[in-house]
């Protein structure tokens, strides 16, 4: 086996590896792969050259993996195509300009409170959430309290 085609296995074993932790969560194929390339380019190194070239091949892997990456990291073209998800959006942003819900207000469940669920207050539908019991849908509730951005309803008998 030539020391090339080992080269070529720990290379491609290497991008594996950085598919896998730059653009695919988890534990994938890709890294399974990689890591089967880059340890079987290393037992065929010491299986084909010897303990000395094996132990350059194994050196060599760990200093160029640890530099390449570095390398990917360091550079920002990266983070164009890696994963990256930000939720930054709110449910139920109450502006109290916008909407006038105070406590006392009255409305019906659309869905069973189990502490949350749909209500309707004066025409719109808001997520809200039942402190002490289950509610069920169809029922009439009254808003105890507005905190923040829920509405804590309780049923109305």
């Amino acid at each position: 086996m030539s020391i090339t085609l080992i080269i070529i296995l720990i290379i491609l074993g290497i991008i594996l590896f950085l598919i896998e932790f730059l653009l695919i969560p988890g534990v994938t194929v890709a890294g399974i792969g990689g890591a089967i390339l880059m340890i079987g380019g290393v037992i065929l190194g010491y299986h084909y050259h010897g303990m000395q070239v094996g132990n350059f091949i194994l050196l060599g892997t760990v200093i160029f993996s640890i530099f390449t990456l570095y390398l990917v990291l360091k550079s920002r073209t990266w983070r164009k195509i890696m994963l990256d998800s930000k939720i930054d959006s709110k449910v139920n942003l109450l502006d109290r300009d916008e909407f006038k819900i105070k406590a006392g207000d009255t409305g019906v469940a659309i869905t069973r409170l189990n502490p949350m669920g749909k209500v309707l207050i004066q025409g719109e539908y808001f997520e809200a959430k039942s402190l002490n019991k289950l509610i069920d849908q169809k029922t009439p509730i009254i808003v105890t309290k507005i905190s923040g951005n829920k509405i804590i309803v309780k049923p109305k008998n």
